[in-house]
């Protein structure tokens, strides 16, 4: 697998926006404002409500806000992209840059990569040399991490303190963007930071423990199986159907077949298309529908989704034909 900070050498496909939404999309719109809302009034309420009962809201809280800095790069609310930048822009988890994110993502859309451990930046496979200079001990971790329960319990302590040593490397190397990037990031955080230490009383490590990581466990069951590494390449995108809790805090991309097919969508119109074009996209697919998240769990809490290392060792793309795919993506 190669280290996040590899992928800001390639170019991101330049965002665009659906035909036919209105200048503003009204539904994403006051979702973003009640997300915020929300998150403002229950730090808020801390040491007024048992922990046990606050942190886990707070972490669904930060789910769907993750959920809808994914639909913001995208080209939603509006048409105008620096209005969209400044409403996904809060770090509400603090250690991810949104337009790190933003670029990684877009990069992740270049669909005929999907799963590549060279070029596409949210694989979870490796190459066969970088397999091998993990050594056993974090040979074992990835292993456990193929297991839906290894996902949410390893999962964070593994993804997050493993992206941020890479964009530290990145940083000191600077790279292209690196220091603007996390310069506009940090200066982001203070506020976010100021409001739970001086508003909220609330210690920095409990809001990090007790709610960005958790939060942060919940997105892992989301990514834990939506692609496989397998031949062509519309077979490497799954469809979770009927999710009626974790499918609308992850704004439908669990439908995530419909998602690389019309990534522009915004959605709140994903369930109508789904059921326009629900055969085509699972004969597509290959038939990789699970029925819920409860079904997913079922095939795999304990048992490995798929190997740790790409079926084919992964093939690094020339920087200009990944551009040239970029720009048409």
């Amino acid at each position: 697998m190669s280290s996040p900070a590899d992928f800001r050498r390639r170019e991101a496909p330049t965002p665009g926006r659906a035909p036919g939404l209105p200048a503003v999309e009204l539904p994403t719109l006051l979702l973003i404002g009640a997300t915020y809302g929300g998150w403002l009034f229950l730090t808020l309420t801390y040491g007024l409500w048992p922990l046990w009962l606050l942190a886990p809201l707070v972490a669904l809280v930060l789910v769907l806000h993750s959920s809808l800095q994914h639909e913001i790069l995208h080209g939603h609310p509006t048409r105008w992209r620096a209005v969209n930048s400044l409403l996904g822009i809060v770090p509400l988890s603090l250690w991810l840059p949104y337009r790190r994110y933003h670029d990684l993502h877009l990069i992740h859309h270049i669909n005929d990569r999907l799963t590549d451990p060279h070029d596409d930046p949210e694989s979870n496979y490796w190459d066969p040399a970088d397999w091998g200079r993990l050594g056993p001990v974090g040979q074992r971790l990835v292993r456990a991490q193929l297991t839906l329960a290894g996902r949410v319990l390893i999962g964070p302590f593994w993804r997050i303190p493993r992206f941020l040593r890479a964009e530290w490397r990145s940083v000191l190397r600077n790279d292209p963007r690196a220091r603007a990037y996390w310069a506009e990031h940090l200066a982001w955080c203070v506020p976010v930071v100021l409001w739970l230490k001086l508003v909220c009383g609330m210690p920095l490590w409990i809001y990090v423990l007790a709610m960005v990581v958790p939060g942060n466990a919940i997105l892992g069951i989301r990514s834990f199986a939506e692609h496989r590494a397998r031949g062509p390449m519309r077979e490497r995108t799954a469809i979770v159907e009927r999710s009626w809790f974790l499918g609308p805090l992850y704004l439908w991309n669990s439908l995530h077949s419909l998602h690389h097919e019309e990534p522009l969508m915004p959605w709140y119109q994903y369930q109508a298309r789904y059921r326009v074009l629900r055969e085509r996209l699972i004969a597509a697919n290959g038939g990789l529908v699970y029925r819920s998240y409860l079904d997913l769990a079922a095939r795999f809490l304990l048992r490995p989704h798929d190997a740790p290392v790409h079926p084919t060792g992964g093939v690094p793309r020339t920087r200009g034909a990944g551009a040239a795919q970029a720009g048409s993506a």
